[in-house]
């Protein structure tokens, strides 16, 4: 796709995303659906894409139900690290990765040498998000997209994303037929059009993106979008740790000041003695508490960040790149047993009524809630480490 003199067509997106060609999508999405579609191809054509293409793209389109239940049944992620890590990082992914990468040895090398991104860190995103391109999702990715558009919930989010994918079908880069997840993601890494458009990248040399199909361009493309999200080329992301417990546990978890180099200071030791970058900003995170596993997380973790908000797949996705990359698996430690569903909602509604901000009340051990957890520890006297236990629970009722 950097081939390709896409940013001016990129520009006219954006400029399509304003107020008041928003204010005109969301008046269409009351309207009928055969009035909505027209809308989108005359925006279309306004920004670039030719008639033909446009108003083959949308032909045939329709409303599918499915994707508004899948859209209005979203489930929360609440299982544990040790529970989720321990499914997803199995040894058969293991496995096909560390194949995978040998088989495409140079494009990886390729991918590396341009964006900066080593092979293991796109191969785990690879295999979380598709298992490498085996379950890629089997919704229409036209309707799904012109559904969630035309939709009152959020026409803002994914009219842009229609738009893009007709500049795909123009490109010959996705065809009426192109499946994929139920929100519009397309290919074995799961990206949405107006990513693919910006960060695609033709891998083998055919002149397409084809991110469903094609190996090479999954990983130049993944390559091209992680480094777009922040990654800082020849630094690690996670590493795993030993830790003392006398440790100012309330020094603990994301959005700290401290480098590697003060937690070493502390008695924080690295299982593979690897202190070389000291100097680094380094959050010492806990995802089970002080007696689970222990990871000192790098800048390069918010990468991981952004690619997907929950905390249990980033660091899971985060630890499988480190195996991929030859670390040991992780000491699992003997944790305390945590919280059930409506427990969890217990504590963030007692958290939220001593004034903090938990933000929804979803029963998710979040960033936001273990923060606030982190307060009333320490307030407690008890070790601040951010995990929510029955025991906790019950001293702060």
């Amino acid at each position: 796709m950097s081939s390709r003199n896409l940013s001016a067509w990129l520009f006219g997106l954006v400029l399509s995303a304003s107020f008041p060609a928003l204010a005109a999508a969301q008046a269409q999405c009351d309207g009928d659906f055969a009035s909505f579609l027209k809308g989108v191809e005359q925006e279309a054509i306004a920004n670039g894409v030719s008639p033909q293409a446009a108003a083959g793209a949308l032909k045939g389109a329709s409303i599918d139900r499915k994707v508004l239940s899948r859209d209005r049944a979203q489930g929360v992620f609440k299982q544990t690290f040790l529970d989720f890590s321990s499914r997803v990082v199995s040894q058969a992914r293991l496995t096909i990765g560390e194949r995978k990468m040998k088989e495409y040895a140079d494009t990886f090398a390729r991918a590396e040498a341009e964006f900066g991104v080593p092979a293991p860190v796109i191969t785990a995103f690879w295999a979380l998000e598709t298992d490498f391109g085996a379950v890629q999702g089997d919704f229409n990715t036209r309707n799904a997209l012109a559904t969630l558009s035309h939709d009152c919930r959020r026409p803002e989010l994914f009219r842009p994303q229609l738009l893009a994918f007709l500049k795909l079908y123009e490109l010959d880069d996705v065809e009426t037929t192109t499946t994929g997840a139920w929100a519009g993601e397309i290919g074995q890494v799961q990206m949405l059009p107006r990513d693919i458009l910006t960060y695609g990248t033709d891998g083998d040399g055919d002149g397409r993106v084809r991110l469903k199909e094609s190996a090479p361009d999954v990983i130049m493309t993944a390559a091209k979008f992680i480094q777009s999200l922040g990654f800082r080329r020849g630094e690690p992301w996670l590493q795993e740790v030993k830790i003392p417990q006398n440790l100012p546990f309330e020094k603990t978890g994301l959005g700290g000041t401290l480098t590697a180099g003060d937690w070493f200071q502390m008695g924080v030791q690295p299982r593979n003695g690897d202190t070389k970058f000291s100097n680094l900003p380094a959050a010492l995170v806990l995802p089970q508490g002080r007696k689970g596993p222990a990871f000192l997380a790098y800048p390069n973790f918010n990468v991981y960040l952004e690619w997907n908000k929950s905390f249990i797949y980033t660091t899971s996705a985060a630890y499988f790149a480190t195996r991929l990359a030859g670390a040991d698996r992780y000491d699992s430690g003997n944790p305390e047993p945590g919280l059930n569903d409506n427990q969890m909602k217990e504590l963030q509604t007692i958290l939220q009524a001593r004034g903090h901000d938990v933000g929804e009340i979803d029963g998710i051990l979040g960033s936001g809630t273990r923060a606030a957890l982190q307060k009333e520890q320490q307030r407690l006297g008890v070790p601040a480490d951010g995990w929510a236990t029955p025991a906790i629970l019950r001293a702060l009722r």
